[in-house]
């Protein structure tokens, strides 16, 4: 009983987990979903233990998880406007071509790409062809698009101990059928696991500035595509997901041979994300994710 209520405890008040040192908070909510893999656990316990009262107890961590995950078990299906794809393609991928293949295969409006290298860019160049005549890359990270830009430039998140030559931000205004969106694509930089715990200082700073061009960003419809080296639930990214956000929960991308969290995201302001999925591997260590998103 005493292990179910604390599972419970730790669902519904995960963001009040002191931020010390190692950042324990941000590493339980990578896994956070994980935990509801502990009800079936409790139960079996439970029913060999003391029936009567541990099973009732198994109660409160399945209520808390449902409550904070229930809601991306069931999809919003009333159509979509646009359909775009998120993906870290890595620096040390074999097979750009292969790779743009694989993601083209759900038929995407705006491909979102990190870790893309200038010798690269050639071959992903290729891969696209006529169907995708609009990109821009900017420093390692780069937007494909069917439809015209407006407008594209650079997006500044270095956080300040980095290096001039880090560059992995930029903003696009796309012309829609719908109108014009404002795309945003960032690669955060990782976060290192230690001895000590989870080291998140440059990620978090990176969020912190990206948060605050999302919060100037003048127009109403907005999309985020990013590597953000963290999930929805990570306090770290709370400058981000206060202003972008999905109801998706899972469609987890890294790591790529047993994908246990979703640190790829597609999140949306005035837009409505209406499903969210992982693409088949390709030569990366992330999975590329895809998403329905519908025009509000």
């Amino acid at each position: 009983m005493v292990l179910a209520v604390l599972v419970a405890a730790v669902l519904a008040g995960h963001s009040l987990i002191p931020r010390v040192g190692g950042d324990p908070g941000s590493m339980v909510q990578t896994f956070l979903p994980w935990l509801g893999l502990s009800v079936p656990v409790l139960a079996v316990l439970g029913w060999w233990r003391r029936p009567a009262v541990a099973l009732p107890a198994v109660l409160l961590p399945l209520t808390a998880w449902l409550v904070v995950f229930g809601p991306a078990l069931w999809p919003d299906d009333r159509g979509h406007d646009l359909i775009a794809v998120q993906h870290n393609a890595s620096d040390e991928n074999p097979d750009p071509a292969g790779t743009v293949r694989e993601l083209l295969r759900v038929s995407p409006d705006l491909v979102a790409l990190g870790e893309v290298l200038p010798e690269s860019v050639p071959a992903y160049e290729a891969a696209f062809g006529a169907a995708y005549p609009y990109h821009a890359v900017h420093g390692t990270v780069a937007l494909w698009s069917r439809h015209p830009f407006a407008s594209v430039g650079p997006l500044d998140i270095r956080p300040r101990a980095f290096g001039a030559d880090w560059n992995r931000g930029l903003r696009a205004v796309v012309r829609t059928p719908r109108g014009e969106i404002a795309v945003f694509v960032a690669h955060l930089p990782s976060v290192r696991m230690g001895v000590k715990g989870f080291a998140t200082g440059p990620r978090n700073e990176a969020a912190d500035r990206l948060g605050a061009a999302l919060a100037a960003e003048p127009h109403d419809r907005v999309l985020l595509l990013g590597d953000l080296n963290g999930t929805v639930d990570d306090r770290g990214l709370r400058p981000v997901t206060e202003l972008v956000h999905t109801d998706a929960a899972f469609a987890f991308s890294w790591p790529a041979r047993a994908p246990v969290a979703r640190i790829d995201h597609i999140l949306g302001r005035g837009l409505t994300v209406t499903s969210l999925w992982s693409l088949p591997r390709t030569g990366s260590d992330h999975l590329p994710i895809a998403a329905r998103i519908r025009a509000s």
